[in-house]
């Protein structure tokens, strides 16, 4: 017997921009439960891109489609051996990959250029907008080992 398909549950839009998307990245930022902080943090952060003359939610999904990555490794055992197959990464796990690095790599910035979160957040956001910073570095690194373990790639099933 197989049991009942598993659905992905549809998130509401959030309350400023209308976006299913921006409530992800808000959940993601989100510490034990603290749901008005990340909001707080996030929506701060696109009022200080808006501040700087760009368009908030035109920087953040750019950022998200230039961090999300097209190819990945994943490891296969084949005969007692691991094999590092390229595979392509499909819509729903490249938005969850970029939006993971974004705010992981906006976490890791240094205290000395910016003093909040928010701050972090948005330099984040508008260099992987610009295809720099370290989300876009993680993007490439992965899309590397892809190209060099091009030679397992028919142990795709």
């Amino acid at each position: 017997m197989r049991s009942a398909k598993n659905y992905k549950k549809v998130l509401p839009a959030d309350q400023i921009y209308g976006n299913r998307l921006l409530t992800r990245f808000i959940n993601r930022v989100m510490v034990s439960g603290k749901k008005r902080t990340a909001e707080h943090q996030v929506y701060g952060a696109l009022d200080l891109i808006k501040e700087k003359g760009e368009d908030p939610m035109k920087i953040f999904e750019n950022a998200l489609n230039t961090v999300g990555p097209k190819l990945e490794v994943k490891a296969r055992r084949v005969g007692g051996a691991s094999y590092q197959v390229p595979m392509e990464v499909r819509g729903d796990r490249r938005v969850a990959l970029a939006i993971r690095w974004i705010v992981m790599f906006a976490g890791k910035r240094s205290n000395k250029e910016f003093h909040t979160f928010a701050e972090k957040l948005a330099a984040e956001l508008m260099d992987a907008s610009n295809g720099v910073g370290e989300a876009i570095k993680k993007r490439d690194t992965m899309l590397r080992a892809a190209e060099a373990n091009r030679a397992f790639a028919h142990f795709k099933w």
